[in-house]
Order: C-alpha cells, then structure tokens, then sequence
C-alpha cells in the first residue's frame, strides 16, 4: 500500500500456506495453556509445602493468666455496717482492724447473760457459805431445851418408879412418867439432827449442782462475748485488699462477704494444656513463660497438674475420631519473687 506494508489478500495465496500458519497459531495456543498449568501446579505445591513445614514445626503458643489465694471476710450474724476501715487496693497485716459492724440482739442478750451469770454466783456462794450464824445459834438453842426436858423427864420418871416400887405411886402413874420421858428422847434426836443440817449447810450433790449451773451460765456469757467479737472484723491473713462488697450503712447478712483479701505472697499461674502439648511436664518440673506486661520471662516449677474432666475442652485427632484429647490444667509457681505480677496478668508459654 501506500504506507510500505504488505497486504495479501487470501484469495491470491495459496491453500498450503493458510493451513500452516493456522497449525502454527493452535501449537502456540497449547503450549501457553501447558505453561500455565505447570506454574499453577508449582505455585500451589510450593505453598503447600512452606505451609506444611511451618505448621509442623512453628511453635505452640499456650497461654495462661496469674491468679491468687484469697479469702473472704464474714460475720456470723447479720448486722449493720457502722465503719470501713479500709478501702480497695490496701495492704492490711494480721490483726488490722478491717470492718466494724453493730449487732443491738447481741447486746441484749449479752446483758440477760451478764445478769443469769450474777444471780447464779449468788446462789453458788450462798450455798457455798451455808446457814447463818443466827440460825445455827438458834438451832443450838432448841437443842439444849430438848436436852434439858429430857434430864428432868428422866428425873421425874426415875422418882415416880422409886414410889411405884415402894407401893405409893400407881402405875398410871408410872407409865405416864416413862411416856414423857421417852417423848424428850425423841425430841433431843429431832433437834440435834436440825441442829446438824443448818450447822454444815447444804449436802455436796446440792452444792455441784449450783456450781454447774454456775458454770453453764458464764459459759453463755463467753459465747456472746465471742459473737461481739466478731462485730470488729480483723485481718487473720496479710494480704492486699481486693473488693469491698458493701458499704457503710448497709446490712449484712449472715456469712455474708463483706470484702475479699488476696494473699498477695500466694501466686500461681494457671494454663490449660492438652495432653498432647504436655510432652513431659509433671509436677516438679521447670519451663520459661513470657509475661507480656513486663516483656520479659519468669521461671516457673510445675506443683499441680490435674485433669478438666469430660466437660473441659477436648480435640479429636482425626476428623474420623479415633480418640480425644482432653486438656489438663496446669499450675506452677515462680521459682523466684517477681515484683509487680499481678492477678490476671498473661502468662504465654511457647513450646518448640
């Protein structure tokens, strides 16, 4: 044409011609689908194999978290809450005041204690000391009348049996003298017997008795005395106070929490691993863990390991199912104190 290119048109070129520049065009197309599926089939192996490897060999990360000892603090018998004495986040040493709280019944009943208490010394020493002195002193008395209504009975019978013997006295008489006489025996016996009990006062079963008594009643006393007690609540562990469940003002209930105290010198860390990650770890055992809070790691010895149960999370190990793997709860403590752990914080093992 005019531009200088070449034009053939098809209806001057010959038929041999067309049929090998078509051949040509399919082999051309065949071999880039070839090309294609080969580097298709090379990418996904090469994948499959970076990722085969670094699944199998990457490390297993097992993450824990701290946690702490802690008790509660509880009163026996429900009350009001008159003071706290201390508030969230203070460290309190055995015997700190924490809490006072006011119980009116126990008050009261502490007064009717207090006073059985009083009137049962009294009776034990009144006991104890036995009759008075003017009543033992009367009691003597009326011995000696009888005594001596006795000797002139005795007199008067031994006169009238002289005359009965004689022949001058009857022996109406005589039997009359002998009735009264013998009348005073019996009255000297009842008097020197009374005269006896007032003497030594009450028998030793009367005087255990009102000492029990006595003693249970002091006892009472002591079991208010010790539920007063508890109306000041103290620390009985040192520890750092954790939460405050109430406030002041407010009613507790019995055995109600009125805080919670963590012993701050008992930490641990707990992890959940399944039995095929332990491989080895038992109690008394040492691994590193990673604190991320510090971003630094911590030595820590294995002193419990026990099973979750059927509840806990488990994992077959084929998707047949030939058997699972259940998961073991693991606690370990640090080999050295670790200033600043907290309850809470991460813990991450990491396990080639």
């Amino acid at each position: 044409n005019r531009d200088g290119n070449i034009r053939i048109s098809l209806q001057q070129t010959p038929y041999y011609f067309i049929k090998e520049i078509t051949i040509m065009s399919a082999k051309s197309q065949h071999t880039n689908i070839l090309l294609a599926v080969i580097g298709f089939t090379a990418v996904v192996i090469t994948v499959a194999v970076i990722g085969f490897f670094a699944l199998d060999r990457g490390e297993e990360i097992i993450q824990g978290e701290v946690e702490v000892s802690e008790y509660r603090v509880s009163c026996k018998l429900p009350g009001r809450l008159l003071e706290l004495r201390v508030k969230e986040g203070d460290y309190v040493e055995v015997g700190d005041t924490l809490a006072i709280l006011e119980i009116p019944e126990a008050n009261a009943q502490q007064k009717v204690a207090e006073a059985t208490e009083g009137a049962a010394d009294a009776i034990s020493d009144l006991t104890n000391a036995g009759a008075r002195k003017e009543a033992i002193e009367a009691s003597r008395q009326i011995l000696q009348q009888a005594e001596s209504a006795k000797e002139l009975a005795h007199n008067t019978y031994t006169r009238i049996q002289r005359l009965y013997d004689e022949g001058v006295m009857s022996a109406q008489k005589r039997d009359e003298a002998l009735t009264a006489y013998k009348v005073t025996e019996a009255q000297v016996a009842t008097a020197k017997a009374q005269y006896e009990i007032v003497k030594n006062g009450a028998r030793e079963q009367e005087k255990r008795a009102v000492q029990k008594q006595a003693q249970a009643a002091k006892s009472a006393v002591d079991v208010v005395k010790s539920v007063l007690r508890e109306t000041v609540q103290v620390a009985t562990a040192a520890g750092e106070v954790s939460t405050i469940n109430v406030k002041e003002g407010e009613l507790v209930g019995m055995g109600s929490s009125i805080m919670t105290i963590s012993i701050m010198d008992d930490m641990w860390g707990v992890f959940n691993v399944r039995e095929d990650q332990l491989r080895g770890m038992k109690v008394g055992s040492t691994f590193k863990v990673f604190v991320p809070a510090f971003d630094k790691e911590v030595d820590m010895k294995v002193f419990n390991l026990k099973d979750e149960g059927s509840y806990a999370t488990w994992k077959a190990t084929k998707t047949t199912g030939q058997y699972d793997l259940k998961t073991f709860e693991v606690k370990a403590r640090p080999t050295a104190k670790f200033d600043g752990l907290r309850p809470g914080m991460t813990l991450v093992f990491r396990r080639q």
